[in-house]
């Protein structure tokens, strides 16, 4: 056999047979239509009946950067009696078009892609069998890049915190460490730290060298926390705590202790001999004594900054990976840097406000957020448990009475043990107070069904309340938007009334019967992010309405705590362990099929299971996710029109 190459083109051919042709058709950025043509000599039939008459092709998907669409579509084939089989089979003479949709997840400039077809066909009186080689040129239009899709991809794939995220946790722990800055315990520190390394330093240079590595010190024992954190759970398994019970609730009540703590109903100190012990190696000179200066510093302002680092390192170990060694960083990083930047301008001591009451007040503000922090995880337990103790409206009440509260606190109405007495109120603490009230008035209507898209994910969903539809309406199956259309058999209203089956089968079999693509939704009960693309971009025009008319939504929560009927517990492929929940079904789904374990994970696959396009996790641009929908169901439209050409 000859075979010969042009890119784009192949040509494979051999005497007295069947010749295949081979293009390439560029679609679209990501689209490519792989065109074989089968050119069938005078006298020839080419079989496409069953078993060893039918025709495969197979392809090979070099370095997993390309999406095959379906199965190759041939076309109709005309049935007549063969006597070399014996029956009536199907066959092709001729010129013969085979067509298969590829999608270029993560194309490079050129991409050889080959394949194989294995066929039956008639040479005369002869039976014959081929197996032939194919090729095909995949490039990038005049040689430019163009974007391509990701791939599977979630926000944190297993043991892995995406790139924005870390960012995210950075942010929150610089500003949480420039908080603890702020209060009794660390503030007054500043002076008299940088007062004592400029006075034992024999120059200006030794005493800057002294602050620096201070500063130094102080993230190095940070980050050494993060990074203890990170071992002893393990980078891979941090993420599953966000969504396991007895976690959640161990996290909840550690930060009303915190809360409380700091709201001044008692003080966390460490053991005394600990602050003994390591003062006294703190006067060596030299970077053992600044080492050991730092250390001394962290044990005496833990009552303040305690709470604050542990808050930090709960949020930071619930999205896994290297997340508390990110936190530490940031949080260590803003309490590092006042001390070795005083140390370097002295003069700037002069500048500092005096400490007084607003240190206590900032550490009370803090209690108040810590405490309403802390219904979030109580509301991760209950939702992930399905009890409905605490669905949207208390959870709404609880933070309305909090944020009220500590707005009566800010505005000098309500005092506490440590607060010293004040005839007036500062302009920044009337603000502060003004904003608090602000926000518990904005939530109010959240308790008649407003959506509060300011804190989305942080309450339960809309649909996980007492009241769904508003006070008095209560659901039964019927959507109130469009009285009398009745959910189908097997769904349930999901969110903003789209409707969603949570059982992957029933799913699948409605879809083929209304002929719609299936969009599977991987999310969890406690998944914060989810509630985000729900609340703000499912909602949005144009998005909403596709959900609803043009796919099928299946929703699948992996960390559905309800029993699996015992029919359907089996062994765990990854584990090696018994599935016992209904979530740990979808969770191994979702790693055994789409190599991701994190959610939201979003995929748009055919009747026969096949993805549409590159699958998508945590994305807020809402026309890159509307675009995206588009693309997998005009995928789904153009494998429909092919079956049936």
């Amino acid at each position: 056999m000859s075979v010969y190459l042009l890119f784009g083109t192949v040509c494979l051919f051999a005497q007295d047979s069947i010749v295949w042709q081979t293009r390439t058709e560029r679609l679209s950025d990501t689209e490519y239509m792989l065109r074989i043509t089968a050119d069938i000599p005078e006298g020839q039939r080419l079989y496409n009946g069953e078993e060893i008459y039918g025709i495969t092709f197979t392809y090979n998907n070099p370095g997993n950067k390309l999406v095959f669409i379906g199965s190759t579509k041939q076309p109709k084939a005309v049935s007549a009696y063969d006597p070399l089989v014996k029956r009536e089979i199907a066959c092709y003479t001729g010129r013969t078009d085979f067509k298969q949709l590829v999608i270029a997840e993560e194309l490079p400039k050129d991409l050889i892609v080959t394949g194989k077809v294995n066929y039956s066909y008639r040479a005369g009186n002869t039976l014959a069998t081929g197996d032939d080689m194919l090729e095909f040129g995949l490039s990038r239009e005049n040689g430019e890049e163009t974007e391509s899709l990701p791939g599977d991809r979630a926000s944190g794939a297993p043991g892995e915190t995406g790139g924005p995220e870390l960012w995210r946790i950075f942010v929150l722990s610089f500003l949480g460490g420039f908080a603890a800055l702020l209060t009794p315990c660390v503030f007054p520190m500043i002076p008299l730290t940088v007062s004592f390394f400029t006075k034992r330093a024999k120059s200006r240079g030794e005493g800057l060298r002294d602050g620096i590595l201070f500063g130094i010190s102080i993230m190095a024992i940070y980050v050494l926390l993060g990074t203890a954190v990170t071992a002893v759970f393990g980078a891979g398994a941090l993420n599953a705590l966000s969504t396991n019970v007895w976690f959640n609730l161990f996290f909840f009540l550690l930060l009303v202790v915190f809360a409380f703590s700091f709201l001044g109903a008692f003080e966390l100190v460490l053991p005394h001999s600990w602050v003994v012990k390591v003062d006294s190696r703190a006067h060596q000179r030299g970077i053992t004594g600044i080492l050991f200066m730092a250390l001394a510093l962290a044990i005496v302002s833990f009552s303040c900054t305690g709470p604050i680092v542990g808050t930090l390192l709960v949020d930071a170990a619930t999205r896994g990976g290297i997340a508390p060694v990110v936190g530490m960083l940031g949080f260590s990083l803003a309490l590092a840097l006042p001390f070795a930047l005083f140390a370097t301008f002295p003069g700037w001591l002069r500048a500092m406000p005096k400490s007084g009451g607003w240190l206590n007040t900032v550490k009370v503000t803090l209690g108040f957020l810590e405490l309403a922090f802390a219904f979030k995880f109580l509301s991760n337990a209950d939702l992930v448990l399905q009890l409905h103790w605490l669905e949207r409206e208390t959870f709404l009440a609880i933070w309305i009475v909090i944020f009220g509260v500590m707005a009566l606190y800010l505005l000098g109405k309500i005092r506490l043990p440590l607060d010293r007495e004040a005839g007036h109120i500062s302009v920044s603490r009337l603000a502060l107070g003004l904003c608090s009230a602000a926000f518990a008035v904005y939530m109010l209507p959240g308790l008649w069904g407003a959506p509060l898209q300011l804190i989305s994910g942080f309450p339960p969903p809309l649909q996980y309340s007492e009241s769904p539809y508003g006070v008095g309406y209560s659901k039964a199956g019927i959507l109130p938007e469009t009285p009398g259309k009745v959910l189908p058999d097997g769904a349930e209203p999901g969110p903003h009334d789209i409707p969603a089956f949570t059982d992957y089968d029933k799913g699948l079999a409605y879809a083929k019967k209304v002929n719609k693509p299936v969009l599977l939704d991987f999310t969890g009960y406690a998944c914060v992010n989810c509630r985000k693309m729900e609340e703000r971009v499912w909602a949005a025009p144009g998005i909403l309405d596709i959900l609803k008319n043009e796919v099928v939504l299946v929703s699948l929560y992996v960390d559905d705590k309800r029993p699996l009927p015992e029919a359907e517990r089996v062994v765990s492929e990854i584990t090696g362990k018994e599935l016992k929940y209904r979530g740990q079904k979808w969770s191994e789904f979702q790693q055994l099929h789409y190599k991701a374990n994190a959610q939201p994970l979003y995929v748009l696959i055919d009747h026969e299971e096949n993805k549409l396009n590159a699958s998508t996790a945590y994305n807020p641009d809402i026309e890159q996710y509307r675009a995206w929908l588009r693309e997998g169901i005009e995928n789904f439209k153009r494998t429909n029109k092919q079956d049936e050409d």
